[in-house]
């Protein structure tokens, strides 16, 4: 098995060896390097092509959400970006999001959950939990969508039950979530959510939340 190459950026040198530490002992996966700033991670990510970056977002010369912007684009293939950052606040948590990353984790989350949000996103899944989507959705309502030709235009290419399956995927609804609310098999679910990524151009799912709000598409619950 090829393992899971992860580029580890934080400009604490403990927080990095813990993460080395944590992720190195699994089979699977492969620390291929570490930074102390953004312009490194992004230095390193081109030389080393990881998988996945665990990026924390308060670092010097380049913060983690614009270095997570410049990485994906400027790389192909394009790394999954997981944030992982001992900042609970909301603005993060969108601009992260908003920046193009797949996962958003905090610093004091079990070290498994670490290990779990690793292969996920290298699986092509996004990693965001039910209580974060909330949040997410809490944020967009706070601000108003961004609504453009070009997402207009993707958005037409979608079915309508693959809209059906984009708005519950918007709520946070699992694909065994959404089979139960439309009647239709895991596997059918399954199926949709991947359909609409490729329609969309999506690396994955949280990506979709972000289009779905941004677009104006889902209208959050303001009261």
């Amino acid at each position: 098995m090829t393992p899971i190459r992860v580029l580890v950026a934080d400009d604490q040198a403990m927080v990095r060896g813990g993460f080395r530490m944590i992720l190195e002992v699994e089979p699977d996966i492969e620390v291929v390097g570490e930074a102390a700033d953004g312009l490194r991670a992004l230095e390193l990510a081109r030389r080393a092509r990881p998988d996945v970056v665990v990026m924390d977002i308060r670092m010097p010369q380049l913060d983690g959400i614009a270095a997570t912007r410049r990485l994906l684009h400027e790389l192909d293939p394009r790394p999954h970006v997981l944030i992982v950052t001992t900042f609970d606040d909301d603005d993060s948590l969108y601009e992260a999001l908003r920046s193009g990353a797949s996962g958003f984790l905090l610093k004091n989350a079990p070290p498994e959950q670490l290990i779990d949000a690793v292969r996920t996103l290298a699986a092509g899944e996004g990693l965001l939990s039910t209580a974060v989507t909330r949040r997410v959705i809490e944020e967009f309502a706070r601000r108003p969508p961004d609504t453009n030709a070009v997402a207009a235009e993707a958005l037409s290419e979608l079915t309508d039950r693959e809209m059906d399956v984009l708005r519950l995927i918007a709520r946070g609804l699992s694909n065994a979530e959404i089979a139960a609310q439309l009647v239709i098999s895991p596997g059918t679910a399954k199926t949709h959510v991947g359909r609409i990524l490729m329609k969309l151009g999506l690396r994955d799912r949280v990506q979709a939340v972000v289009l779905a709000y941004d677009s104006g598409l889902v209208q959050p619950d303001r009261r």
